[in-house]
């Protein structure tokens, strides 16, 4: 007897198999997702291993969760759906909506460096017909760019960027203080952190990092991904491709055989392979973008809870 396929519960996957139709998707890179939907007189249940930000466009009067049958959507109200909480939708009349998807794991840095808290320690709400009116602007803006040029993907990724952070300085809240055990003590982790900070240029092995902390490779192994939020080499990648976009944005246009050899990276074509997987574009691709003004510096968070300003256009990063 052939085994039986798991019900989707990704929302992403959820909506695709049912009434809902998909107008436009784009990846926008660092575990950023972007689509926009219409959906009519339909049911859905959603429990998704990511975050999502909905934001309707028109429509959604009929749209409520079975939970809460009197709180109604409508053009411009936002709700944040977060990883791991199940929520079951009964959709009224024709609406537009538009969604940002985020991998769980992208907040883990963001979380560090915008509050100074570990990503055990952060817990999203979930957000239903919110009123936000810097959020809702983005998404909207969101919504009006074209995905399909290499421009308007970095443009989206920034302002995905700018919402995550927003998310985090407004609405985020603290995990149980019991629910936090183990990991790094915070200043021996601001201290790994800007040590591997100086040395994205090198191989760093794990073992290196474990005596820096004066641990046991092991003990530190599972310590690095409770404070950080993921393992040390996917954390070394992340912020080498960060260093890398910053060196392509940055004057003086440096050959890709230096971004490598600065970022810790073999060679040019090793950093174009992780760059297309990380970005979905080319490092020469990202650079000549840039160059027509249309990445400000999405690797970095923005700088506080006003992130985004009442215009709904991501604040400067300095």
């Amino acid at each position: 007897m052939p085994a039986l396929r798991a019900a989707p519960t990704d929302v992403f996957d959820v909506l695709a198999q049912s009434r809902a139709r998909l107008h436009r998707r784009a990846s926008l890179g660092d575990g950023l997702a972007v689509a926009l939907w219409s959906n009519a007189w339909d049911a859905t249940v959603y429990r998704p291993g990511h975050h999502t930000l909905s934001l309707y466009l028109s429509g959604g009067e009929g749209t409520y969760r079975e939970d809460a049958p009197g709180e109604r959507g409508g053009p411009g109200k936002l709700c944040l759906m977060p990883a791991g909480h199940e929520v079951h939708w009964i959709v009224g009349p024709e609406q537009h909506f538009i969604h940002l998807y985020f991998d769980a794991a992208r907040l883990g840095p963001l979380a560090l460096r915008l509050l100074d808290r570990e990503p055990r320690e952060v817990r999203l709400p979930e957000l239903n017909f919110v009123d936000d009116p810097a959020l809702i602007a983005a998404l909207g803006r969101l919504a009006g760019l074209d995905w399909s040029d290499t421009g308007g993907r970095l443009a989206a990724n920034e302002l995905g960027h700018a919402a995550l952070a927003h998310v985090l300085a407004r609405h985020a809240g603290r995990a149980p203080r019991g629910a936090i055990r183990g990991g790094l003590a915070p200043a021996l982790r601001r201290r790994l952190a800007e040590w591997l900070e100086a040395r994205l240029a090198e191989a760093v092995t794990v073992g290196e990092m474990a005596s820096f902390c004066a641990l046991s490779e092991a003990h530190f192994a599972h310590a690095f991904r409770a404070s950080f939020g993921c393992a040390p080499h996917e954390w070394l990648v992340g912020r080498r491709l960060e260093r890398a976009a910053g060196l392509l944005r940055g004057r003086g246009a440096p050959t890709l055989e230096d971004v490598a050899r600065r970022t810790g990276h073999a060679s040019a074509s090793h950093l174009v392979r992780r760059f297309r997987t990380a970005w979905g574009m080319t490092p020469g691709q990202y650079r000549r973008a840039a160059a027509d003004g249309a990445a400000a510096d999405p690797g970095r968070p923005a700088a506080g809870p006003d992130a985004l300003n009442p215009a709904g256009t991501p604040a400067p990063a300095y």
